[in-house]
Parts: structure tokens; C-alpha cells; sequence
């Protein structure tokens, strides 16, 4: 049976359960990547797990999200992050060196392997035909220690590419093309596979613009097939011995179908604050822009350096503008040097900084009061620039560079008439440059682990009870990101080693009254809407509110990263049976949810709830796997116990 792509990956890698939409499947894993952020708590998993070395096939760590060290706290977290990198057997990318995504793609993507890592842009690595999954640092961990990824089996939902993007329109606008007609919440549960003639019009890099950013439509991954484009970005890497073509069988079918003329694609751009409220650029063009970032998680390979670059040759930017660049690895910023980019955007008024996240991380680069600020990023949810109530744009470098010239949201379209579209291709051999990779070896796995005062050990969790009292501490909307659960930011990111610390900062954005509130009622309830904890992969949503004792958290619906966070951290993730039962709870009602613990041992679905005396029924969604390790009171206290039961 014709199979698709998507398909033929699992099915070569699936070591438990059924290729059957739905159904928990457990895949083996190729590679992993951890960043900073996430991934000194994963360290600190792994370390738990008592396994002295990794056991999956290349394993990597880079540090590109916190890289502003105002004080000892990040320097510390970076010197462990080597010294266990070097113990444990990881490849240490240093700070500076170059953001995950994109240094990842360069130097050891290969087609047709899976990769999981701890961060929701990780499917980025559909450039290179990967089938590549973001997820919380314990699942990153686990697979390092070499265990299946478990997750449930997505549908497949085949987008078929024709024609070819016209001049001023570029691969952003793709995806944002998609998050148009989706939303943020439209691709929940599936893999997004591209295919059709358009897929060989784009680059390489343009296809981890789209693949990363499908993550935005809540997409499990995006995958696109290796082809003779794949076989030329991996010859000019040097790495051409690592292609393989791949691609869907010829009549095979799809869950779901879509279909994108990429000649009809217009320049989109994603107003505030959400990732899915697109318009067409024209639409909002001449609001006043005081702020322009091209770069960052997405949108800073070459190519789109580039071509930003050759829009404000000879140009200089809009004085009420600041404009910068955030390269996506030293190998981009050293080619886009090679071919006198770099001079350009100098010469512009650009402001070139390391290669890492930084605004988009809310690490720096924060818009002032009341500013508009245009950003080729992933993401605007609100708040994450740093600076509250801000008001972030989404969109293509081109438009970036259009607003930075104009000093208002322009249609890119309109330079037209004073400068030809810059047509950009990619060198035939790039520059490389690994020296700020430091490779494992034999002679380094007896490396001393440093750990600063900043450090705390992993908090020990206790076992689910049998039954779960508590009143509800917050009740929130429709689409909360992991960012207003768990804000980011230079002043919260560096606690990220320190659960004691950071959970200080628990739903600060949404209701700064929270940890007083909760602690007060020694520990409570969260209520949540539709997509409840979309975004970032940031397991600190979930275990800094299991800290504070949270036991229960009650939604519409839960974004799937987060849902297995929860799981991961012995939090409940229950959804009502009724949907009308959201609104009749309010802040500070009676919970109860007796027998839970009996329950979840008999494999029970429908959860009975006490609101106030008042019976509802919820629905808990998980597997066998994931109820023992709810009862367990987490993964890692289940793993542990299947460890010393061998032992």
C-alpha cells in the first residue's frame, strides 16, 4: 500500500503500539537536542536517572536563549552545561555559537531520522527532511538515557504545493498564509507534510521557515521530502554524504488535504498579539513602526540576512526606527560577511548582535512604551518581548526591511518601483566553522560537573493521593501560552535550575496575586479554556505549579506539549465532558476528586468532580503509561522505581 511520508518515518522507527491516529505510539529516537533553557533542568533529569553516558546517536546542547549574563547565575548554568555535556557524552555548541535550530540544520541534520528536542521549534529540521518533534526536557531526557518517545499517533495532513512565490513574497508568508486559514489551534495532533511541484522552488532554509513555525498551528511536526534541493544545502554544508532522497510514495493518501498556490501567496504579516491573527501587510500598511528585528529563532539563515541586506544597500534606515539583526549561527553571519552583507546593514544603521533567541525570548531587544515592533519571530504572545502591553508584528524579512526603511508598515511590494527584488541563492560552498563546537570523547566522560549556588536539586514529588481536595486558584481563557503560565524574560529565565525561585513567578503576567493566593490555600486548582498552554515546550509551566501544589489542572482542551508536561510532573490534565461547566466555576469554589487514585489504577475515562457539592464529570485522556506515572506522582519517580526494581 502507497505509503506517505510521514508514515513511512514512523513505521521504520516504531518500537510500541499501532501507526492508528490516536493511539500512543512509542518511536525510537535518532538524535536530541536540548537548549539552555530548557535544557539545564533536563541535565539535571538525565543526572537523576543515575546513566553515565547518552544512548542515542548524536545528542546535542547548545546555548542560545540565555545568553545575557547581568550576573553569575547564566555563566554558571553554561559551566555545567559543559561540564555535563563532557561527562555524559553531548555535543556542547557554545554561547554565541549559534541558535539550535539553525546551527542543528547546518552541521548534523540528516534526511529521513527523528529528533526530539526540548524546544517547540524543533521541527524546524524539516529543511532537511527530518521528522523532528519539540518536547518537554524529561521526554528529552528519557530519550537520551535511550527510551522510545511516546506520544500519541498523529494524522497526516498532506499540503500540496504548487506554482511559485512571487517577487517580495518568501517563505514566512507560507506559513503565515497557513496560520491564516488555521489559527493557532488548527493543526493539533497532526504532522503537516508538504509536497507537489511548488516544494522544489524552495530553498532548504526555506523550509525550516515554514517546518519551524508550524509549531504555531499546534502542528506535532512538519516534514518536507529530500530532494535534489535537500542534496544541494547538504553538499554546500559539506555534508553531502549524508543525503538520501525521500519522498511520498505515488498514490499514497493523507488524513486530511490542503492545497497552497505559492503564486498567489501576498505579503502576510501577524498582527497582535497571537500568531494567528494575520492580515494581508496592504491591509495595516502606514501604522508607525519604531522597532525592527530580522533574525532570531526563525528567519535567520543566509538567505534571509541577505536579502535584507540588499534591500537597504546604499540605504539608510528610517531615523525613528532601530533596526537589528540577530544571525541564526556564526556560520551565517561569516557568509553573509563573505558576500558583503554584513557591511550593508552596518552602513543601514543595523545593530548586528550574537547569534542567539534574545528578543524572542524576551532577553533583550524589548520595544519601549507603546512602540510597534516588526520581527521575522515565531511568536507575540503578549508580553514576551519584555515590555507589557507591547505590540509585535510577525512577519517576512522583506517586510521587516520595507517597515525599516519607511518608518511604517509598507507593503514590500511598494520598493518595486525604486529597487529591484534581490534575488538571493545560496553559496554553492559555504564557509564552515566548528571550532565553537566542543565533541565529545573518551578522554573528557570523567569530567568533574560544576554546579554554581544557583543550582537546586530536582524537588521530590509525592505520590498521587487517593483523593484531591482544593479550592480554584485561577481561571483562565482560551489560548494561554506557556509564557503567560510560566513567564520568560532576563529577569525569570536565569531561576530556570531553581524550581523554589522561579515558581515566584507562576501566572505573574496574567494575575500577579496567584503564588500568594495559592499558597494561602495550600495549593489549589488551575482552570483553563480551549488550547490551554500552547507554545514554548518549557516543562517549567508545568513543574513550578506542581511545586507550588497544584494537583489538577481543569481545561476545555490542552495544547499537547503541555499536556504531557503535566503528565510528566504527576499534574492531571482533566477536560470537561460538558463544556458549559467552564462557566460556571469561578475563583475560589470547592474542588474534590475522590477515589482518584483507585480510579486511575482501574483505567477510568470519566472523572467524577465535586464543585462546591455540585457533581460534573471530566474526561482524563491519557495512557496506560501515563496513568502510572501520574499515580507514581511523576516520570521520574516511575522510572526510578522500574530502575531499582531491576537493579
Amino acid at each position: 500500500m502507497p505509503q506517505n511520508l510521514t508514515s513511512k518515518i514512523l513505521a521504520s522507527h516504531l518500537v510500541e503500539g499501532r501507526l492508528v491516529a490516536g493511539e500512543e505510539i512509542g518511536i525510537r529516537i535518532d538524535q536530541t537536542l536540548l537548549q539552555d533553557a530548557t535544557g539545564t533542568m533536563a541535565m539535571l533529569e538525565f543526572e537523576a536517572l543515575g546513566i553515565d553516558r547518552v544512548k542515542v546517536g548524536l545528542a546535542a546542547q547548545y546555548v542560545d536563549h540565555n545568553l545575557l549574563q547581568t550576573d553569575f547565575r547564566n555563566a554558571d548554568d553554561h559551566r555545567y552545561l559543559q561540564t555535563a555535556c563532557a561527562r555524559f557524552g553531548l555535543i556542547f555548541s557554545r554561547p554565541g555559537n549559534g541558535i539550535s535550530h539553525q546551527a542543528h540544520m547546518e552541521r548534523f541534520g540528516r534526511p529521513g531520522l527523528t529528533m526530539l528536542g526540548a524546544d517547540s521549534h524543533t521541527p524546524g529540521a524539516a529543511g532537511v527532511s527530518m521528522l523532528a518533534i519539540g518536547a518537554g526536557g524529561m521526554d528529552v531526557a528519557l530519550a537520551m538515557a535511550g527510551y522510545p518517545y511516546y506520544f500519541p499517533c498523529p494524522l497526516v495532513f498532506g499540503v500540496r504545493l504548487s506554482g511559485r512565490l512571487r517577487d517580495w513574497v518568501s517563505a514566512k508568508d507560507v506559513i503565515l498564509e497557513l496560520l491564516r486559514r488555521y489559527g493557532v489551534s488548527g493543526c493539533i495532533g497532526k504532522v503537516i507534510e508538504y509536497y507537489g511541484p511548488g516544494v522544489a522552488t524552495l530553498s532548504a532554509t526555506d523550509r525550516e521557515t515554514i517546518g519551524n513555525m508550524g509549531a504555531e498551528l499546534g502542528a506535532t511536526s512538519s516534514i518536507f521530502p529530500s530532494d535534489e534541493r535537500t542534496r544541494q544545502y547538504l553538499e554546500a554544508q559539506g555534508r553531502g554524504a549524508a543525503w538520501v532522497g525521500l519522498q511520498a510514495d505515488e498514490g499514497c493518501s493523507y488524513d486530511e488535504q490542503a492545497e497552497v498556490d505559492l503564486g498567489t501567496v501576498e505579503p502576510l504579516i501577524a498582527c497582535p498579539s497571537s500568531p494567528g491573527n494575520v492580515r494581508p501587510v496592504r491591509e495595516v500598511a502606514g501604522i508607525k513602526v519604531d522597532q525592527v528585528i530580522i533574525g532570531s529563532s526563525v528567519n535567520s539563515s543566509f538567505r534571509d540576512l541577505m536579502v535584507t541586506a540588499r534591500i537597504v544597500e546604499g540605504r539608510h534606515v528610517h531615523p525613528d526606527v532601530s533596526f537589528h539583526i540577530n544571525p541564526g549561527s556564526r556560520q551565517v553571519l561569516e557568509n553573509v560577511n563573505e558576500h558583503g552583507g554584513v557591511m550593508a546593514l552596518l552602513l543601514a544603521g543595523a545593530r548586528i548582535h550574537q547569534s542567539g533567541c534574545l528578543g524572542c525570548i524576551g532577553m533583550g531587544q524589548a520595544p519601549g512604551t507603546g512602540q510597534v515592533s516588526l520581527r521575522t519571530f515565531p511568536r507575540n504572545f503578549p508580553g514576551r518581548s519584555g515590555t507589557k502591553d507591547d505590540q509585535v508584528y510577525l512577519c517576512s524579512p522583506e517586510t521587516g526591511a520595507a517597515a525599516a526603511l519607511k518608518g511604517v508598515i509598507t507593503d514590500p511590494r511598494d520598493l518595486a518601483a525604486e529597487i529591484p527584488y534581490p534575488r538571493i541563492t545560496d553559496p554553492d560552498r559555504y564557509l564552515v566553522d566548528e571550532g565553537s563546537f566542543i565533541f565529545p570523547g573518551e578522554e573528557l566522560r570523567h569530567t568533574e560537573l560544576f554546579r554554581g549556588p544557583n543550582i537546586r536539586p530536582f524537588p521530590e514529588l509525592d505520590r498521587l493521593p487517593d483523593t484531591v481536595s482544593g479550592q480554584v486558584a485561577i481561571k483562565v481563557g482560551d489560548n494561554i501560552s506557556t509564557d503567560g503560565i510560566m513567564p520568560a524574560g532576563s529577569k525569570v529565565l536565569p531561576l530556570r535550575s531553581n524550581i523554589e525561585a522561579i515558581s515566584e513567578f507562576v501566572f505573574n503576567q496574567i494575575d500577579p496575586g496567584f503564588v500568594a493566593r495559592i499558597r494561602s490555600m495550600g495549593g489549589g486548582v488551575v482552570v483553563g479554556g480551549d488550547n490551554y498552554g500552547q507554545g514554548s515546550s518549557r516543562e517549567h509551566a508545568a513543574l513550578a505549579p506542581r511545586y507550588l501544589g497544584v494537583r489538577v489542572k481543569l481545561a476545555r482542551s490542552f495544547a499537547r506539549i503541555h499536556k504531557a508536561n503535566l503528565c510528566n510532573f504527576g499534574i492531571l490534565p482533566l477536560t470537561f465532558r460538558d463544556p458549559a461547566d467552564y462557566d460556571s466555576i469561578r475563583v475560589g469554589d470547592h474542588i474534590v476528586l475522590p477515589g482518584l487514585r483507585r480510579l486511575l489504577a482501574e483505567g477510568a475515562v470519566e472523572i467524577p468532580v465535586e464543585i462546591n457539592g455540585r457533581p460534573i464529570v471530566t474526561v482524563l485522556e491519557v495512557s496506560l503509561r501515563e496513568r502510572q506515572h501520574l499515580i507514581a506522582g511523576g516520570t521520574l519517580n516511575f522510572v526510578r522505581q522500574m530502575l531499582q526494581g531491576r537493579s
